[in-house]
């Protein structure tokens, strides 16, 4: 059986009752035994309640409810004010987003800019003088907007370069700083690698000392609109970053590459090394005799060590994710017209951040035509003629 529970008008009613019993001559446990409760039970009613009515235990019941209820809104008060003193410190909020929830406050509340500044912390003199609108700032945040959205994979850093090649005389400092006021995200980082062992054919142990002494060249696997795959053959000289050709096939053999690389050794001249990871084209006795003859010594990386031919693969990472996983392509031909373009903007007039920040050849490819649609190659807008910003 459960314990009952009295209200305090009952435990008077029975206090009072256990006075009657007493008064008559019996004892405390007698009347405890006559209303049934203990006489522990007596006792502390007599402490809590003795010489109250009903009337005054109603009421003090009352006062204790409102005394609770007060503890808890002062609590809540209290936490209020600590949460807006925490969200309102510099590292959530600006000056002038602070100020304007300063606004909004007075507007809504009658309390004074004093006080008001004082619970969100800003101090009296940010609040009532404004910094001035700067006219080159907005155009400038305007052109690092318009940027950002063409070309969605780039950091402020190259960013930053841009409109230096578009005229402005800017600070990275001021870039960052509008970059992260605006909201803008910034690429991740890829992680990094430890190093095992390095072969002989590693980009660490023979470094490009000029143009034309390293090529490297692999492949990189999508496809098209109909789930058919297809491999794209790309070269670059690891010195000046030139990506020297870009070829999609929906298959490759040894022959296929010597076409290739003939039809650029035509054009460029043999390189000294070409380096290559051990794929079946490239570790071909064809490809490997031919390269032979003319001179050309083939490098070949440990297997299952990617980081060794690092130039290659950050070219193909730099592909994939600026134009491969943002395109969809219904043909083959479609897929060398893209490229083309694309192989294009990165020779001409994409920042490389190993270069200063400064195309790979810049000299030796005309810009074709943009074109339409194409959401990784829109031209780049047009920005505001040469300013300085001190």
């Amino acid at each position: 059986m459960g314990r009952q529970r009295y209200t305090p008008e009952q435990i008077i009613a029975k206090l009072r009752e256990v006075d009657v019993i007493v008064g008559r001559g019996g004892t405390a446990v007698e009347a405890c035994r006559q209303i049934g409760i203990a006489e522990q039970t007596l006792y502390r009613w007599r402490k809590e309640y003795g010489g109250l009515k009903v009337d005054q235990a109603r009421r003090m019941k009352d006062l204790e409810r409102e005394n609770a209820r007060l503890k808890k809104l002062v609590a809540d008060l209290a936490l209020d004010k600590a949460i807006l003193q925490e969200a309102s410190k510099p590292d959530f909020l600006s000056p002038s987003r602070r100020r304007e929830a300063i606004e909004q406050v007075r507007r809504a509340l009658p309390v004074s800019e004093r006080r008001t500044c004082r619970v969100l912390g800003q101090h009296r003199s940010t609040q009532r003088h404004p910094p001035k609108d700067d006219a080159d700032e907005q155009r400038l945040t305007a052109d690092i907007v318009a940027l950002a959205r063409d070309y969605g994979r780039y950091g402020y850093r190259r960013i930053h370069a841009l409109l230096g090649h578009a005229g402005w005389q800017v600070s990275l400092s001021v870039v960052e700083r509008i970059w992260r006021r605006e909201g803008l995200k910034v690429p991740k980082r890829q992680p990094k690698r430890r190093r095992l062992w390095l072969g002989d054919g590693s980009c660490i142990r023979l470094r490009p000392q000029h143009r034309g002494h390293v090529w490297s060249y692999d492949f990189v696997e999508d496809q098209t609109y109909n789930g058919r795959k297809y491999r794209m053959l790309n070269i670059i000289d690891e010195f000046s970053r030139e990506c020297l050709a870009m070829v999609p096939l929906r298959r490759f053999r040894s022959h296929d590459v010597i076409d290739v690389l003939a039809d650029l050794f035509i054009e460029h001249g043999p390189p000294e090394h070409i380096r290559s990871d051990n794929g079946p084209e490239f570790v071909a006795n064809a490809v490997r005799e031919w390269l032979g003859r003319l001179g050309v010594t083939t490098l070949y990386i440990e297997p299952g060590s990617p980081w060794e031919n690092g130039y290659i693969e950050s070219f193909n990472a730099r592909l994939r994710d600026e134009l491969l996983n943002g395109e969809i392509f219904y043909s083959l031909e479609e897929v060398r017209i893209v490229t083309g373009w694309w192989r294009a903007h990165y020779n001409r007039a994409r920042p490389h951040s190993s270069l200063g920040y400064r195309p790979p050849a810049p000299e030796t490819i005309e810009m074709p035509a943009w074109p339409l649609g194409s959401a990784a190659l829109r031209p780049p807008p047009r920005l505001a003629s040469e300013v300085r910003i001190n």
